[in-house]
């Protein structure tokens, strides 16, 4: 029997004494000014038990996590006519590229490429506006989580809108493609605050769980079986923009990286893992957080590719 409060408390202690980190993003200001040893890992169980450990109680911004939500509220309003807009391709290029954009005529790689969670927001502002559409994801993620808690870092958003320059630039590429109908300010504003919710590892690893419960939580249907299977599949080949396939060779996982450090991980019928190192690595993906994944997969074999018994 595997001693899963054990192995959680052993990889953060493993973490703390890592000097290796990586570097915090700097370009987004209030994300440049926090620690870089802080560490917290959660993992929720299917049958509700939760593991957590380090600072896995402490909020940080989500920031490209939100996508994964973003995108499964896209798809409960549109459903596939999304995919006539956005592609389901790995990218192999930085999250914040415009290169492809030129020679595929401003549709977006995947949803979780910037310029692909920009016409994510432009397809929810087709019916809502952005003060709703912002509160129908923060009234989301704190279903999900069962936690009222959860807020929306005003200054974040704000340093993301003044910083936001090559956003500007991706949503303004698309729209003279046509590929974005709302106006660029309003998308980039609700894009802007999505990525600015503020979660712990808890939190966030309980509103991971219907992706790991086949589009169920606590028994209630949230998304169908099959989407969920699906949204998982994108995670998995995308979710880590140009590092994506390195990180399924190591941890075997779907999973969803954001600047601000966390992953969202997801063992599916088994947990679903949030783990934040504010310490990036090349490629915009927390280093230790990575690291951390790859140690609860070697203990616990739960890597999608494992063989699995019965």
């Amino acid at each position: 029997m595997v001693d899963l409060a054990a192995i959680v408390a052993e990889i953060a202690e493993e973490m703390r004494a890592e000097t290796r980190r990586g570097t915090v993003a700097s370009y987004i200001p209030p994300l440049a000014c926090v620690a870089v040893d802080k560490f917290g890992l959660a993992v929720v169980m299917a049958d509700g038990a939760i593991h957590a450990a380090g600072d896995a109680e402490e909020a940080f911004s989500i920031q490209s996590i939100s996508k994964v939500f973003a995108l499964t509220l896209a798809l409960g309003a549109v459903g596939d006519q999304l995919w006539a807009r956005v592609g389901r391709e790995p990218s192999g290029s930085a999250f914040n590229s415009i290169v492809q954009l030129e020679t595929e005529h401003g549709i977006p790689r995947n949803p979780f490429i910037n310029a692909g969670a920009i016409v994510v927001c432009d397809v929810l502002l087709g019916r809502l506006q952005p003060r709703e559409a912002i509160g129908q994801m923060l009234r989301f993620v704190r279903e999900l989580a069962g936690d009222e808690h959860i807020t929306i870092d005003e200054t974040v958003a704000q340093a993301e809108q003044d910083t936001g320059f090559r956003n500007n630039a991706l949503a303004n590429y698309m729209r003279a493609f046509g590929n974005l109908n709302g106006d660029v300010d309003l998308v980039l504003g609700t894009y802007f605050h999505f990525c600015a919710l503020a979660m712990s590892c808890r939190q966030l690893a309980l509103a991971g769980r219907f992706l790991m419960d086949g589009g169920r939580v606590d028994g209630h249907r949230i998304i169908s079986d099959k989407r969920a299977r699906r949204i998982n599949a994108l995670m998995m080949s995308c979710g880590h923009y140009d590092n994506s396939g390195d990180f399924a060779y190591r941890i075997g996982l779907p999973g969803k990286s954001g600047v601000g450090g966390g992953i969202l991980a997801v063992a599916p019928g088994i947990a679903s893992i949030a783990v934040w190192s504010p310490g990036l690595n090349a490629e915009g993906n927390s280093e230790l957080g990575q690291r951390a994944l790859e140690r609860l997969v070697q203990y616990t074999g739960w890597s999608v590719f494992e063989p699995r018994v019965g």
